[in-house]
């Protein structure tokens, strides 16, 4: 989503103004699960609307939107899912990142809604942003995990050959709710004793999850506040999509702790969306302003000022690489 994309015309403008149109053309369809009722044949749009129980008058023109996405395809008047559709976006799948967009919809979408008010007053407009106070709400956790699960499932495998895992005998996941990151390493890299260090409310989650990934005994869960308590020991701790959480003072304690818990030689990764230090790409900025919008004192950041976190806490050595196509990871050493 590069900025320097030419805006000469009215049209221009148009056309970019009505972009959260073509994100809710996309984000309903998750919400009604469209992708899943496509998977075994495609489908006239009299066939989608009695799937879905939908009125006649908007479904046709809303199919054929998605065909111009790319997620649907259209051949003698039925539908069907794209390869990408079919592949992260029917539910059940192994790739599926279709939570994201679900919590994407119920929450993301309206707070955008109000983003003056934000602007003007700094104040989050997501009634259910700290996931904190939220977790024992019934349905919250699990529609949660899903959009975790979503993240983390596309990172993992990119994490488990971004980082050489020879020298390591363990690996600890902060915030690492029900180990999904974690199950990926562990099975590239039948060496590692795997750990997620999360809040107590996850461990039943984490013990269901290990047992349906046959993942039972190969990592093991850790219960605690990383706040209020230490964390754990291993050779590596990963703090990904945690820091964005929380204000700088609370990041640099964080990072404090982590290197605390590390003995000589050990290592932290920190992969985030992190923003460029000159901006050139919208992306990464519209992530931040979805933390901005959704947390008390969230938002991206970038490589130099987490680096700068880690040399105050005593990190001596530390690189920065792309992890996947859209965050960064940054590789700390004590």
């Amino acid at each position: 989503m590069a900025t320097d994309a030419p805006i000469s015309t009215p049209a221009d403008i148009f056309r970019l103004a009505n972009m959260y149109a073509m994100s809710k053309v996309v984000l309903t369809a998750a919400e009604l699960d469209l992708f899943t009722a496509l998977k075994d044949t495609p489908a006239s749009a009299e066939e989608v609307r009695e799937r879905l129980g939908l009125h006649p008058r908007a479904t046709k023109q809303w199919l054929d939107a998605l065909v111009v996405t790319g997620l649907l395809q259209r051949e003698n008047g039925r539908y069907a899912n794209s390869p990408a559709a079919a592949r992260f976006l029917v539910r059940g799948a192994p790739a599926y990142v279709g939570g994201f967009l679900s919590r994407s919809g119920e929450m993301l979408y309206p707070a955008w809604g109000k983003f003056a008010d934000t602007l003007r007053t700094g104040a989050p407009q997501a009634n259910d942003g700290d996931f904190r106070l939220l977790l024992d709400k019934p349905g919250f956790l699990d529609r949660f995990l899903t959009m975790m699960d979503s993240l983390s499932g596309h990172l993992g495998p990119e994490l488990a050959k971004a980082y050489d895992w020879t020298a390591h005998d363990s690996v600890a996941d902060v915030g690492g709710a029900r180990g999904n990151l974690v199950s990926h390493l562990v099975k590239a890299h039948l060496h590692l004793k795997g750990m997620v260090f999360d809040l107590p409310q996850m461990e039943p989650k984490f013990d269901e999850h290990m047992a349906a990934l046959g993942l039972t005994g190969r990592a093991a869960f850790v219960p605690g506040d990383f706040f209020n308590d230490p964390m754990p020991q291993a050779d590596v701790l990963i703090m990904g999509h945690v820091l964005h959480d929380w204000s700088e003072e609370e990041r640099r304690m964080l990072v404090g702790k982590a290197y605390q818990a590390l003995a000589p030689g050990g290592v932290l990764l920190v992969y985030d969306r992190m923003i460029e230090e000159e901006p050139a790409d919208a992306e990464n900025l519209l992530v931040s302003l979805h933390m901005i919008l959704t947390t008390t004192d969230g938002t991206e950041y970038t490589p130099g000022e987490c680096q700068a976190w880690m040399r105050e806490a005593g990190f001596q050595d530390s690189s920065v690489q792309p992890l996947g196509p859209t965050d960064t990871l940054i590789i700390a050493t004590k």
